[in-house]
């Protein structure tokens, strides 16, 4: 049985946090592609004289944004729902169950 001692649970902790922020760029720059390819597929569509910015062309990018927003808010700013220590006393709940 391993056995973990603080060095491990903190290299534990940044290793989920590091792959956490990895998938919150990941996301953004799939966003960014996807929507610049849909931003493209619309201006090809416009009729002669016809605007580009109509509400329905923002669907997606609005949508999609609040998505966005709410990854990097649990990725970035998790203290900001749970409390700053929730994480840190769950690990070690979980931790004391599992002995």
């Amino acid at each position: 049985m391993e056995t973990f001692n603080n060095d491990n649970i903190k290299y534990l902790e940044a290793k989920k946090k590091v792959k956490r922020i990895k998938g919150f760029y990941t996301h953004a720059a799939i966003f960014v592609l996807v929507n610049s390819i849909i931003a493209f597929i619309n201006y090809q569509a416009l009729q002669p004289g016809q605007s580009y910015f109509v509400w329905y062309n923002f669907l997606s990018l609005f949508f999609w944004g609040i998505g966005l927003f709410a990854h990097g808010m649990g990725v970035f700013m998790p203290s900001f729902i749970f409390g700053k220590d929730w994480e840190e006393k769950k690990i070690r709940e979980l931790m004391n169950k599992y002995k």
